[in-house]
């Protein structure tokens, strides 16, 4: 295929879920022809307005918000602004597109993307969405009619698209993200000051998603930390929680716990790591099928339409992973954990069924459709 420079509008965010697959969209499009121009659509105040431009791209913000589900004064009063932002943001995106002419819109899901997506698909400029999950996310469901191409990472989204748009492509992952050796192992063990004769747990739930998950690590550690014994831990709190888990901490040292707020070598975590225990965002599972790692799901309740549930279950029915529910995690984690780590058989099961469902070439697959959409 020619890679022909081309003038790309991405839109979407609010959530990390939703900037980094547009982030990685757009270095491979950068890849494959570095004169094409990207100009990133996001909302004012959310973090893809600091996000994208350390990565080196422009972004514009428009005013729009989302509905907020929880009931309060503040919640309700942003949700009597939410139709008059939206169509504000409506009349800037199409001041955006005029001024941009772009060949393509390219729309990653979320509130973010909406105005700058319906904008484009009425004035005529093709589109392609991404979905990340399992279950269709409000915006995408609505624009999937207008638009050229749905790109997704899960089967069965016939149920919320016309199934001659659909490809599947799955979900764009970090490009460090990929099957790790018995010698990345070893470095990972290495670099985390681990011992090769002990079994590996990870632990990581994000910035925000890691309360329930530092809940079921603190009751386990309160009890004594039962069936550990030969279990070594890396634990991701998240900067939110950080200050509350170091004064818990405090007394409880443990030689083979070791918990930080945020964990940059995430390729030798993942490398070290017999398991892993993590929420079932879209990036996550996605990446968790590319390392081909056992995985332990307990989904967040507290998103949209339950999609992590959504998103762990496509594994769960193929025997690629476990799930614990958010309200039994307390109880029920640590001892899930522990035991599928003290399972070698299972754990190989397990990882095994995940490797079949990666699909890592996510990136490139999209791009080759927004060229195919363009050269019609």
């Amino acid at each position: 295929m020619e890679y022909r420079a081309l003038r790309v509008i991405i839109s979407g965010g609010g959530t990390g879920g939703h900037i980094f697959p547009a982030v990685s969209i757009a270095r491979k499009l950068k890849e494959v022809n570095p004169d094409t121009d990207i100009l990133f659509v996001g909302a004012e105040g959310k973090m893809e307005m600091e996000k994208v431009p350390r990565e080196g791209f422009r972004i514009i913000g428009l005013p729009v918000v989302g509905l907020q589900r929880k009931i309060s004064l503040k919640n309700i009063r942003n949700n009597v602004t939410v139709p008059f932002r939206f169509a504000g943001s409506i009349s800037r995106a199409r001041r955006i597109i005029r001024d941009f002419k772009p060949e393509i819109a390219v729309g990653v899901g979320g509130y973010a993307s909406a105005p700058l997506l319906m904008a484009a698909t009425r004035m005529k400029v093709p589109a392609l969405i991404q979905e990340q999950n399992g279950f269709a996310g409000l915006t995408n469901k609505m624009l999937g009619g207008k638009v050229q191409k749905i790109c997704v990472a899960y089967e069965g989204m016939e149920r919320f698209f016309p199934a001659d748009k659909i490809v599947m492509s799955g979900n764009p992952i970090r490009p460090e993200m990929h099957p790790y050796t018995a010698e990345d192992r070893l470095e990972g063990l290495k670099y985390y000051g681990f011992d090769p004769a002990k079994r590996h747990i990870l632990i990581v739930g994000g910035s925000l998603g890691s309360g329930t998950l530092n809940n079921a690590m603190k009751a386990w550690i309160g009890a004594g930390c039962p069936g550990g014994e030969d279990t070594e831990i890396l634990w991701q709190c998240g900067k939110y929680y950080k200050a509350g888990i170091d004064s818990f901490m405090e007394g409880r040292e443990l030689p083979g716990v070791k918990h930080s707020d945020f964990i940059a070598r995430m390729d030798l975590a993942y490398a070290m790591a017999d398991v892993v225990v993590s929420r079932s965002g879209a990036s996550s599972v996605s990446e968790i099928c590319a390392a081909h790692k056992a995985a332990v799901f307990v989904p967040s309740p507290n998103v949209a339409e339950d999609h992590q549930t959504h998103n762990a279950m496509a594994l769960v029915r193929k025997d690629a992973a476990l799930l614990v529910r958010d309200a039994e995690a307390s109880e029920k984690l640590m001892p899930t954990a522990l035991a599928l780590a003290a399972d070698p058989a299972k754990v190989q099961a397990l990882g095994s069924n995940a490797a079949k469902l990666a699909l890592p070439d996510a990136a490139q697959t999209i791009v080759d459709e927004i060229y195919n959409i363009v050269k019609r």
